[in-house]
């Protein structure tokens, strides 16, 4: 395995998560795979097609730009999709990696996909991981997104934003820029960096007259110990995979290396200098390029 050490980054401020509490163990026993949406872009070449998982709070619509710039780079088809209880794909209780998983790869057998090759940023990274361990034979190659294999107990932040979405009143009869920034000074006080209120905000749709919030906030924080943690895991994924990190950020350290070394013995770790945990928006050309040089051979 390939280390490339970063400059160090301060430490995230997590401890070892415990034993996940009974509804959410539970849940894991009855997993339904939902029917995602997904985008296409580009013509299936001689590589499989790299299919593309956003993070928490996210939407397909995080990696139009970069599909675009993919495919017209000579990456083959490009698919990008929305997780369950995002974007325009269904809601459910349920939000553990197995259930992501499983409802991607009913989304591959959907579409005649019998090898891809994942990509995923943060929780769509750990999504991408777990499908790659349980299906080794559906994944050409992985790539994650600063993040790591690893549990993390629950960060109180992501507690805060959601109580503060789901606090935010809106009248019915505004405009959708008026209602965005009514949102906005709502949430203001507890999500205090303007480009992650930005961020939340693409969430808020009109329906019938009314906004809400697209993504399942209840089912999100209900499962938000699972989704900072990582399912365990003892035979190794044997593809080669890329874990893509930014220096700035704390989410792929020296001290996760021997994980990912145990689940990922093929596994190359770079950092992208000046990145933070949305490397892909942070170092655009760089992490295209990144991408572009991981690609098996056309």
């Amino acid at each position: 395995m390939m280390l490339r050490r970063p400059p160090a980054a301060p430490a995230p401020p997590w401890r070892p998560r415990p034993r996940p509490p009974p509804a959410a163990a539970a849940a894991r026993s009855v997993v339904t795979a939902v029917p995602l949406a997904h985008a296409e872009l580009g013509s299936r070449g001689d590589r499989p097609p790299l299919v593309l998982l956003h993070g928490l709070f996210g939407s397909r619509g995080n990696f139009q730009t970069v599909a675009k710039a993919l495919v017209r780079r000579g990456s083959g088809k490009v698919l990008t999709l929305d997780a369950r209880n995002h974007g325009g794909s269904p809601s459910s209780p349920v939000m553990t990696y197995e259930a992501m998983s499983l409802d991607v790869q009913h989304l591959l057998s959907r579409l005649g996909i019998t090898k891809c090759i994942l990509l995923g940023h943060s929780m769509g990274g750990k999504t991408a991981m777990t499908l790659a361990l349980q299906r080794p034979d559906l994944v050409e190659r992985l790539i994650s997104v600063d993040i790591s294999p690893v549990s993390m107990a629950p960060v109180s932040e992501f507690s805060a934003y959601i109580s503060a979405m789901k606090s935010v009143k809106i009248p019915d009869g505004l405009s959708r820029s008026a209602a965005r920034q009514l949102a906005d000074d709502q949430l203001r006080p507890v999500v205090q960096l303007p480009q992650l209120r930005q961020f939340l905000l693409t969430n808020l749709v009109e329906v019938e007259g009314r906004y809400v919030w697209r993504v399942n906030l209840e089912a999100i924080s209900h499962h938000l110990a699972d989704i900072m943690n990582f399912p365990v895991f003892h035979k190794p994924y044997p593809g080669p995979a890329l874990f893509l990190g930014g220096s700035n950020s704390p989410y792929i350290s020296s001290k996760d290396y021997p994980e990912i070394q145990r689940l990922f013995p093929k596994a190359d770790v770079q950092h992208i200098q000046g990145a933070g945990h949305i490397v892909h928006q942070d170092k655009f050309e760089e992490f295209i390029t990144a991408v572009l040089n991981f690609l098996p051979p056309a």
